[in-house]
């Protein structure tokens, strides 16, 4: 895509190209591209729209019924933030006061949109002119052209006194070839002004990788990890004024809100929370100093396999104590309790059998049960889930799960049946 696939795109032609190839897209390529063409649409514009099509098809899964409307590239499709997780991070922002934002490498527009949509004013700041042409264009087929901006250029010269509070989701991936860049330095732009932006403005979130070190985050800044459906999707850093706690584990998901012990209707962690919004899944939360250590026991009747966003966080500790429940090896985040204590922080599982990993004793053991599906996990242990399955050879009408982990630095088996959640 370039500047003036983007012009054609949008002219009267270029809309009936792209309503043309969203009728066709998610099909065979070559047929739908033979489409449009039968239909008298040159074969430029007709690949510019295909391929805008199939990424509003896959875009739906991020942002909902309006990436039907949005100018979309693979890369930026891939490091935007998914619509709840941007929709939530607005209304925090909104609800600490935030009037006018910086969004300094503001990419397709995700995170500014829905700033956008909580009444603030977004200035966006993007070094790629085709993403930065998108973007605009976003803010325009939305209807927000009204606040929220897009200026191509360098996002570390922005003149942040002209705003209240700076978001900057740095670019981890290699311009030209869209690998991805582990080095916090290689950022674009890099961890140095990212890390210098929180001490010029007193509201800043910084997006960063799920996989950050703990050891790059700023002393006094909150750390957040956000799940969405039980995958881990993305950590925050919310630094100088915005920082509430050390440690935030966010989950989203459907049902209604509940603490860490799972009682619903429990008061909500967080102010915005009590926004109604039309997005679902609901928020629930976590906190702690994320320094805590559980205690260590044996293995009991019940086993919880906290939600990825917890183990990110190092909330096991606050996790396990609200579950009165222990650790089998201190390495390994699997909790072990007496009761179930359905929680929407971890997944719950009945202990049935625990015995030293042994691939003999497990298949007689599975073969004896009538076993014929297992859902397999593991945490801990160098085995190949799927190799396992192919060796234990199931077979039967039953199922199980079979979670591969340690117990005393020892390589153990626990088989188990599912808690119904709620």
């Amino acid at each position: 895509m370039d500047l003036d696939q983007l012009a054609a795109l949008r002219t009267p032609e270029g809309s009936a190209a792209l309503a043309a190839a969203t009728e066709v897209a998610g099909g065979d390529p070559l047929a739908a591209a033979a489409a449009l063409r039968s239909a008298g649409v040159p074969a430029g514009l007709a690949a510019a729209a295909l391929t805008q099509a199939e990424l509003r098809r896959r875009a739906v899964g991020k942002f909902g019924p309006a990436a039907a409307g949005m100018f979309l590239t693979r890369a930026g499709l891939e490091q935007a933030t998914r619509g709840v997780v941007a929709a939530r991070r607005a209304d925090r922002l909104r609800a600490a006061g935030v009037r006018t934002l910086a969004d300094l490498g503001c990419g397709l527009g995700a995170d500014a949109l829905a700033a956008a949509r909580a009444g603030i004013r977004v200035y966006g700041v993007e070094a790629d002119p085709v993403t930065a042409a998108m973007a605009a264009a976003n803010a325009e087929a939305a209807g927000l052209a009204d606040r929220f901006t897009v200026e191509c250029g360098d996002a570390t010269a922005f003149d942040v006194s002209r705003v209240d509070a700076a978001f900057c989701d740095p670019a981890r991936r290699k311009a030209g070839t869209g690998r991805r860049v582990f080095d916090p330095n290689a950022y674009s732009p890099p961890w140095d002004f990212v890390t210098a932006l929180a001490e010029r403005v007193p509201r800043t979130v910084v997006k960063v990788a799920p996989g950050l070190d703990h050891a790059l985050i700023p002393a006094g800044a909150e750390a957040e990890w956000v799940s969405v459906g039980g995958d881990l999707v993305e950590a925050a850093l919310w630094c100088g004024r915005l920082a509430e706690v050390p440690r935030r584990a966010t989950v989203l998901k459907e049902g209604p809100p509940v603490n860490a012990s799972g009682i619903a209707g429990a008061p909500c962690n967080h102010p915005a929370d009590r926004q109604p919004i039309d997005r679902q899944p609901v928020c629930h939360q976590l906190t702690g100093s994320g320094g805590a250590e559980a205690a260590v026991g044996p293995v009991r009747r019940y086993v919880h396999d906290p939600d990825p966003a917890v183990v990110r966080a190092h909330l096991v500790a606050e996790l396990a104590g609200a579950l009165d429940a222990t650790l089998a090896d201190p390495t390994i985040a699997y909790l072990y309790a007496d009761a179930p204590g359905a929680t929407p922080f971890a997944r719950c599982l009945e202990v049935t059998d625990t015995l030293p990993f042994s691939l003999k004793r497990l298949r007689a053991l599975l073969r004896e049960r009538g076993v014929g599906r297992a859902e397999i996990l593991k945490r801990g242990s160098a085995l190949e889930p799927e190799r396992l399955r192919r060796d234990l050879r199931l077979a039967g009408p039953e199922a199980a799960s079979l979670v591969l982990t340690r117990v005393a630095g020892a390589p153990t088996v626990l088989v188990c049946h599912p808690v119904p959640a709620g």
